[in-house]
């Protein structure tokens, strides 16, 4: 469709004209997403145009359309500059029923609250597509966003997240991730002036059912219960996503701590639900692996201290059914093939680590499970499919990053002890990590652990003396090639020997000393 020609009918036609050239337009592109660079000029064109066209009073199904029109040429980052303005972001952010700064009062905040039709719901879903498309593709307009406060009015909507259409929270949230991604300035703002941590919390509660039996605890997930529905899982990753970015700045006081423990509880259930796929299940973990990373590691005793569910007797009453399903989690990752470790494995190995190191429980229940006494002395450490073998085998991985944490958890579940390290591992795949410690000749690392002690089984003590230190077990022997030769073939071999001696002799490669 002839871009001059939309152009020159939008000038003067009348609403429903309007609607149906854009409507023509929009079936057309609807799956466009690279632009002709010819047209660059006449498409900036055509959004300042349609920009015009919803500054009037015309009908939601009119406003629905010209929405969907910028939709789709926000995908061309090239022509925002009309769009980019405070002019063009209040008019989207009207149409989304955000309201920026000091605008929003209090007839617009009820009318927030208000039951959405089923026509005016379509023209909120289609201008917080065009805000995100449009945030994410310009720079300029995330500044006009810090400029005019939008972040206000996200908040504001978020305070209402129980009323919410489906796809109206979801990219209500996807826009909120991508502003505290993109201007990291907003998310101080976010968290003090806004309380959006707190309102994310509250959407995570309300979206994953979250029913509370403690101060900190969530009542366990019926396991007859249906997987979670894909739409929750959906606002809930977005929400995780958002959580992520507010989170990675310093926190401290009381208001933080109770409501960074109660993130920490939340997420202890997410990891006890299964979403409709196992695709999705596996994704709603990592966002939330990520997320507890960004909690203090002291925090992580929520994970495991359940009282009214109770734990195990021998972990000190703690609960590890969490920690249970980080270390599938973590497994999977390792078995992926063709998967980028140092995104997808190095966060889940970071927060194991983190939480060995600083909690007693957690460290004895993963050794168990990890590193169990050791039986089977006659096989390498890192051959076999045994998740210690799949460990050690990362030890000498080719992306140092990865290398360095996957050893760094082995050495923390061996209380940091060089000489534990080396039974699980063998010398030359902990070379990299004792070198790097300055721990090549024995010792411990600097970290304080509890003195209770590793009982070592019957089959390692008797092997012990035999396994060679650098390749961490008990090789074969080999077999001595003179047993099978006769008395000629050994004279023969001697002789040959001797020859070899007299030639490099009487060359001038070995030498005598001389004072």
């Amino acid at each position: 469709m002839d871009l001059n020609n939309i152009l020159s009918q939008l000038e003067t036609a009348s609403e429903e004209d309007i609607e149906k050239l854009l409507q023509q337009y929009n079936v057309e592109n609807t799956q466009t997403f690279t632009f002709d660079p010819k047209e660059e000029t006449l498409r900036s064109k055509l959004c300042h145009s349609v920009l015009t066209v919803l500054g009037r009073q015309v009908q939601p199904s009119c406003q629905k359309t010209c929405l969907e029109t910028l939709r789709i040429l926000s995908r061309d980052k090239r022509v925002l500059a009309p769009v980019a303005t405070k002019e063009g972001m209040l008019t989207l952010a009207g149409m989304a029923r955000l309201q920026a700064g000091e605008e929003q009062d209090a007839d617009q905040k009820s009318s927030q609250e208000q039951t959405l039709s089923e026509e005016n719901k379509r023209v909120v879903v289609e201008a917080l597509k065009c805000l995100c498309n449009v945030v994410y593709n310009s720079p300029a307009a995330q500044q006009v966003c810090v400029d005019v406060q939008l972040v206000r009015g996200l908040c504001a909507s978020l305070a209402t997240a129980r009323t919410w259409p489906h796809e109206v929270g979801l990219f209500t949230l996807r826009l909120l991730f991508l502003l505290s991604a993109l201007q990291p300035a907003v998310r101080g703002l976010l968290r003090r002036e806004w309380h959006a941590v707190r309102l994310l919390t509250e959407v995570l509660e309300h979206t994953l059912d979250v029913r509370w039996v403690g101060p900190y605890e969530a009542a366990r997930p019926d396991p007859q219960a249906m997987p979670m529905p894909a739409e929750n899982n959906e606002r809930a990753m977005e929400a995780l996503k958002a959580m992520f970015n507010l989170t990675l700045s310093e926190t401290g006081g009381e208001e933080d701590d109770h409501q960074l423990r109660l993130i920490a509880a939340i997420l202890r259930h997410l990891l006890m639900l299964k979403t409709e796929t196992e695709e999705k299940t596996e994704e709603a973990h990592s966002h939330a692996v990520n997320l507890l990373n960004n909690l203090p590691v002291s925090y992580l005793d929520v994970l495991i201290d359940v009282p009214v569910q109770g734990g195990q007797e021998k972990y000190g009453g703690k609960n590890m059914d969490a920690i249970e399903v980080l270390l599938d989690f973590m497994e999977k990752r390792i078995d992926k093939q063709g998967s980028n470790y140092k995104e997808g494995l190095t966060p889940v190995l970071s927060l194991l680590t983190e939480g060995s190191r600083h909690h007693r429980e957690i460290r004895r229940y993963i050794k168990a499970q990890v590193l169990p006494p050791l039986k089977d002395v006659k096989s390498r450490p890192e051959i076999g499919t045994t998740i210690r073998n799949k460990l050690v085998r990362l030890m000498t991985h080719v992306d140092m990053g990865v290398k360095q944490t996957a050893a760094e958890f082995l050495f923390v579940l061996c209380k940091e002890s060089v000489d534990n390290l080396l039974k699980y591992t063998g010398y030359g795949n902990a070379a990299g990590l004792l070198a790097a410690r300055g721990l090549l000749g024995g010792g411990r690392g600097e970290t304080q652990y509890s003195d209770d002690e590793d009982s070592d089984t019957e089959e390692y003590k008797s092997a012990k003396p035999f396994i060679n230190p650098i390749t961490g077990h008990v090789e074969e022997p080999m077999p001595n090639p003179v047993e099978e030769m006769t008395e000629e073939q050994k004279e023969y071999e001697a002789e040959k020997l001797a020859n070899m001696f007299d030639k490099l002799s009487s060359k001038p490669l070995v030498r005598q000393g001389v004072d």
